[in-house]
């Protein structure tokens, strides 16, 4: 029977660092396509940090919290697509691959920042660092002003892990992910429209790798990198 009281726990954790993460990855989506000639993501108010702007309620919410209340080993969910007109952009080969890599850019950026306030919670109270690693949502705090750092600290840990699993997860080459429209940019003509042909299977392609993982991409790549990055952000904590 799942633990309600846990979940819930996690969720006041774990929540708004996913959602900040989720937003910032969409509006820079619709930021950069503004400034490379392309107003549609401006004219419909995706270019914005309300996260109410980006959030999809199946996709963002119910089917990540039923995965996580379930114990599901993998997690997958979505938000709602930043719409973009490629054919308003100034340069048509270059410019999409800029709109694609601004949500990677803006996740690993976000990770960077989460890595410093951690390093500096460790100046002010190392063992609130120290408690907020080891012992995680069980940390008890030994004073008034552990009870801020220590949950400041998990949330930070908790933004390194949803904005390095969202810039790498994005950064897989199928497209409708950004790492497919970037290799749609970056490949010549005839690879890039046979690549660009599979993107109305895109996401199907995406859960059968995830959940089969047939040749070993996730578990010998994909997971390697979310786990050095997580290192490097986290400070070479243990």
């Amino acid at each position: 029977m799942p633990d309600i009281v846990s979940f819930l726990h996690r969720l006041s954790v774990e929540a708004l660092p996913l959602v900040l993460a989720i937003t910032f990855h969409e509006a820079a989506h619709g930021y950069v396509a503004l400034k490379k000639g392309d107003p549609t993501a401006k004219m419909l108010g995706r270019v914005t940090l309300n996260p109410l702007a980006h959030i999809d309620p199946i996709g963002t919410i119910l089917l990540p919290a039923f995965l996580i209340l379930t114990g599901s080993p993998f997690l997958f969910g979505w938000a709602k697509p930043v719409p973009v007109n490629f054919r308003l952009l100034r340069d048509q080969k270059r410019d999409p691959i800029y709109v694609a890599s601004a949500g990677v850019a803006t996740n690993l950026a976000l990770a960077a920042a989460s890595g410093v306030l951690i390093r500096i919670i460790g100046f002010i109270d190392p063992a609130a660092i120290q408690q907020a690693f080891f012992q995680g949502l069980s940390a008890q705090p030994d004073d008034s002003f552990q009870m801020v750092l220590i949950p400041v600290a998990l949330m930070c840990m908790a933004s390194i892990k949803w904005n390095v699993l969202l810039a790498i997860f994005n950064l897989i080459p199928v497209p409708p992910l950004d790492g497919g429209r970037i290799a749609v940019g970056l490949l010549p003509y005839g690879p890039s429209q046979a690549l660009a042909s599979v993107e109305r299977y895109g996401m199907l392609i995406i859960i059968a790798l995830f959940m089969f993982d047939p040749f070993g991409i996730i578990r010998g790549i994909i997971y390697p990198v979310m786990n050095l990055l997580f290192s490097i952000f986290l400070g070479g904590l243990p």
